[in-house]
């Protein structure tokens, strides 16, 4: 510093105020929101591929009064599964404010829990979870292993699931599930592709009991496994799978759900900007009071949350979308379908 002149002094310390200023403003939170309500502007008429889930900020409303202030992905479980193990391994995080922004909520850990185990048969995955749960259903993941099922390919033959199914249940009883605690699920984006209806007679033939669920069950168990009780009131949940989305939330005492286009639209051909328009008219159902936090879950929230996860927190605060980029045509698919409902 001795030999700087007064300029280059003057110069220096501008820089540094300019830092903190910009440092503290994205602390806060300020400005995530506009930038994510520019994208949407600019982009809701022919959208492209966003490369991340949007966030907005609390008390900031998107262009047609939508409120969303949080969108949290609890890293316990990415597609739902019929007996409330939650799903793929990690819940996405919540928008709250901007990253860096924590989501303090801690959910209760089960007291005197059993574990219990499921394999799930999804349109991309070909997954397994083991969970300590109790009898309030609160529940810790274990542990979870992933497969790629190619089912909505066509490319997955009986003796594939029945070789991945033997493995991943003899892993369960290995860790100490009882054999009558581990479950067989078929995700409803799985079940509407061709083969799966052999594959499912081919279970059954082992005697594997195997569970199958509607778009509209799989978006309620979503809720159930996903939602902390404390959010009944102001939140949804959406689970971004492959095969569909489903969009699930609580009024007065009932649970509603819905879905709409999967991850892999694209494989189809349909267009980004029809399933943009399809996902954000649907989405417009879910009351107004639900809109303070998203919790989403599923295979694409899950890269992403992967990207900017802390450690091992249960729940990662997703980054807005266009501060992500999508790495190839599934995780595009997937983040336009998030734009659409942030």
């Amino acid at each position: 510093m001795q030999r700087l002149t007064v300029a280059g002094r003057l110069l220096i310390t501008a820089l540094i105020l300019a830092a903190v200023y910009f440092g503290l403003k994205y602390i806060g939170g300020i400005d995530l929101f506009s930038r994510a309500k520019t994208a949407q502007t600019t982009e809701s008429g022919s959208p492209s591929m966003p490369d991340s889930q949007d966030e907005t900020s609390p008390g900031n409303t998107t262009k047609d009064g939508s409120v969303m202030t949080d969108v949290a992905t609890d890293n316990g479980g990415s597609s739902a599964s019929a007996d409330n193990t939650g799903g793929n391994s990690s819940q996405a995080g919540t928008t709250d404010g901007g990253p860096g922004r924590a989501f303090t909520f801690t959910p209760p850990a089960p007291a005197n829990g059993k574990l219990k185990g499921v394999v799930e048969l999804g349109a991309s995955g070909f997954n397994s979870f083991i969970v300590t749960i109790d009898a309030q259903k609160n529940w810790k993941l274990e542990k979870a292993d992933f497969g790629n099922s190619l089912v909505m390919e066509n490319m997955a033959t009986d003796q594939d699931v029945r070789d991945g199914l033997k493995k991943y249940i003899a892993t369960m009883l290995d860790f100490g599930v009882a054999g009558r605690d581990i479950q067989f699920v078929v995700s409803s984006g799985a079940v509407k592709a061709e083969g799966t209806q052999k594959i499912i007679r081919g279970l059954k033939s082992l005697n594997f009991v195997v569970n199958t669920v509607t778009p509209e069950q799989e978006g309620k168990l979503a809720l159930r496994s996903v939602l902390p009780a404390e959010f009944n009131d102001n939140s949804f949940v959406v689970d971004i799978g492959s095969g569909n989305t489903k969009i699930s939330w609580k009024s007065g005492g009932q649970t509603s759900a819905i879905d709409t286009y999967g991850s892999k639209y694209f494989q189809d051909g349909t267009a980004d900007a029809k399933v943009y328009d399809e996902v954000k008219a649907k989405v417009k159902s879910i009351p107004t009071a639900n809109r303070k936090t998203a919790f989403i879950i599923g295979g694409i929230p899950f890269e992403l949350a992967k990207q900017i996860r802390n450690g091992k927190e249960r729940y990662t605060v997703l980054k807005a979308p266009g501060d992500f980029t999508g790495q190839n045509a599934k995780q595009k698919a997937g983040l336009n379908i998030y734009k659409a409902i942030a």
